[in-house]
């Protein structure tokens, strides 16, 4: 028996349930930049790593507010439904979630976008600088 089947699978049931409530807490690169690319979005974009690597390159149209610096007072310019979209580094960095953590305390509406900055990168997408 190897690790992976130490533990067994979830029944389908349960898996429909977890991967289905999944995409309540994140988004991918694609579908932010389809979002994006179309003009519109109904998100706001947060750039969560710092000012310094937010100039060095960001998603366009990303602000730049680093995740321990989200208070009530800097996200008060918006309405109480705005949903916030988060991203950090990449999968190896936990920005992203802590700034999700934040906003929802605040009792914001937010999801992860997946990869971050790498998963960006990854999909062959642009970075702006400031």
């Amino acid at each position: 028996m190897s690790h992976v089947t130490a533990i067994p699978a979830a029944d389908s049931a349960a898996a429909l349930a977890h991967f289905e409530a999944s995409f309540r807490y994140e988004t991918d690169c694609w579908d932010v930049h389809d979002a994006l690319d179309g003009g519109q979005p109904d998100f706001v974009l947060l750039d969560v790593r710092g000012t310094e690597k937010y100039a060095a390159g960001h998603v366009p149209g990303a602000l730049d507010l680093a995740h321990r610096k989200i208070i009530g007072s800097k996200i008060a310019e918006f309405p109480a439904d705005t949903l916030f979209v988060v991203y950090c580094a990449g999968p190896h960095c936990n920005g992203a979630a802590r700034a999700a953590v934040r906003l929802a305390q605040l009792g914001r509406p937010v999801k992860l976008m997946t990869g971050g900055i790498t998963g960006w990168l990854d999909e062959g997408f642009a970075l702006a600088s400031a």
